[in-house]
């Protein structure tokens, strides 16, 4: 009976909240004629409770399902069978794991499969599956920021700076009722910030992922006396000085940027996907200097994952080196061991196979009987010319040592394309073509360029063997300027099947967007 009381409960309430006008609206009103206060405050105080019920009730869910994870993955597991994947399934009522494994061998992601075959990118499955995981996951979200920062749901306390948003499942509703700075209608990024740019309360800011937040932190540099502008042009006395402040702050520089811009600022929020560490190092040592990230777990450095027992349906498959197309065993969540490397593997109801997403995580504690993951690596970013396979975690150690020795540059973003996609290779070895975008250097010597093969060789034994030999050529390194990733971006949102804002490709396996990148090289 509980169930459909609190059912009941929050639909009412909601029903409320959608009959009352968005808080924002009320917030003009009230400064033009102090008008309705009382029913903004009454909006405020309804969304955040029902926001509590509704995460308490997800948290009791969470609870039942990760203390019993085998049945709950059993349950996961019927339901697939019972849905889209039952009309290929011969035995839709056998939820046995050995006759479950035997009938639907383990596939690879449409993504790494359309590498040989197509022009377009297509999206990993894992992006299209919405519903219940996805509305807990925000509902808790939502929940573990609130309680790590009480005011950033204050009314007036966020905004989000970017078309795309950073909760799994959006609810438009605590946008609205809680007070998100947000004008009405707005879905381009230029809008979203002059509306944040307006207001020097706020708390929190969000952004689809970090590499898009870096645009936008790079855009207002380059944009910001016309933005200043814009918020200056036929405003009102306070908004006047708002533009004042701006044009002080952006001529400080980017360190600090944005405690600079908002004051009372506490944390960003973004959407973890892969490939966002650059960015995400960029604005800690830049822009966002001194503004907390959030994860579930908060007084954590690094984010932490829950491996959910529910829909859809997880299996690992463990990482075993130089062997690991032969490893075809998976397990199950209860079954995985801290300290070990695994291969996600999901299977979803409206899905006909078992995919290997190619995204690699190390168990690095437990939460009852579930796994708590940290992501290491995506198996298709690793560079393979000679059969070295340089993983992009290691390329990424080794960039980053490279970067470390170049004086006063910090790295923003950057991609590797193996030679034989841009046909560089003619009369020489093949080899990797690296692109990057730095902060604090405008040219790149030889002698710099050369450093980021000597760290290679440092960090993988096998390409020191092949570059000894001669059978791999040396890495050559490109310095794009500022856009160039942003349009890379561009592109890859142009897609009509992408699933934006993907994980930001390390390696790119396309000549079309690996040229893109070639035009804008500076040095």
């Amino acid at each position: 009976m509980l169930l459909p009381l609190l059912l009941s409960l929050l639909l009412l309430s909601l029903s409320l909240l959608l009959l009352l006008p968005p808080l924002a609206l009320l917030q003009r009103q009230h400064c033009q004629g102090a008008r309705l206060p009382w029913l903004a405050g009454l909006q405020h105080h309804v969304a955040q409770r029902i926001l509590g019920l509704a995460a308490a009730w997800q948290h009791r869910r969470l609870e039942q399902s990760t203390l019993l994870a085998h049945q709950s993955q059993q349950q996961a597991l019927r339901r697939c069978l019972r849905g889209g994947l039952g009309s290929q399934y011969p035995f839709p009522g056998n939820t046995d794991m050995d006759v479950f494994r035997n009938h639907l061998p383990l596939t690879k992601s449409s993504l790494a499969q359309e590498e040989n075959s197509a022009k377009k990118l297509l999206p990993p499955p894992s992006s299209q599956h919405r519903g219940e995981a996805s509305l807990q996951a925000t509902l808790l979200g939502l929940a573990a920021l609130n309680e790590a920062y009480p005011e950033v749901l204050a009314p007036g306390g966020t905004a989000r700076v970017t078309p795309t948003s950073p909760w799994p499942c959006p609810l438009p509703w605590p946008c609205h009722a809680l007070g998100q700075v947000r004008p009405p209608g707005a879905e381009d990024s230029r809008a979203l910030l002059l509306e944040a740019l307006r207001s020097p309360g706020l708390r929190a800011l969000e952004a689809g992922t970090a590499t898009e937040l870096l645009d936008v932190f790079l855009g207002l540099e380059a944009d910001g006396e016309e933005l200043t502008e814009a918020i200056a042009s036929g405003s009102p006395a306070p908004l006047t000085r708002r533009a004042a402040e701006l044009q002080e702050a952006l001529e400080q520089g980017p360190r600090g940027l944005a405690l600079r811009l908002w004051p009372k600022l506490q944390v960003v929020v973004t959407l973890d996907a892969g490939g966002q560490a650059e960015a995400v190092a960029a604005l800690g040592a830049l822009w966002c200097q001194g503004v907390m990230g959030l994860n579930l777990w908060p007084e954590q450095p690094h984010g932490l994952y829950l491996l959910s027992p529910g829909a859809p349906f997880i299996e690992l498959l463990p990482i075993k080196e130089e062997t690991q197309e032969d490893v075809t065993s998976t397990l199950l969540l209860a079954e995985a061991q801290e300290g070990e490397e695994y291969e996600l593997v999901l299977t979803h109801h409206t899905g006909l196979s078992r995919c290997r997403l190619g995204d690699v995580v190390r168990v690095v504690g437990s939460y009852n009987q579930c796994p708590v993951v940290r992501f290491i690596r995506r198996l298709d970013q690793a560079l393979n010319v000679r059969g070295e396979d340089i993983a992009e975690d290691t390329f990424s150690e080794a960039l980053s040592q490279a970067v470390g020795q170049w004086p006063g540059a910090k790295l923003l973003d950057h991609s590797c394309v193996e030679s034989s996609i841009l046909d560089s290779s003619e009369g020489s070895a093949p080899h990797y073509e690296v692109f990057v975008m730095l902060r604090g250097l405008r040219n790149l010597s030889e002698e710099n360029r050369d450093k980021l093969d000597h760290c290679l060789q440092k960090t993988s034994p096998r390409y020191k063997s092949l570059r000894f030999r001669g059978s791999v050529g040396p890495a050559r390194v490109h310095l794009v300027g500022q856009g160039a990733f942003r349009a890379l971006r561009e592109a890859l949102a142009a897609c009509p099947v992408s699933c934006f804002p993907p994980g930001m490709p390390r390696v790119i396996r396309h000549k079309h967007l690996a040229q893109l990148l070639q035009k804008r090289v500076v040095s």
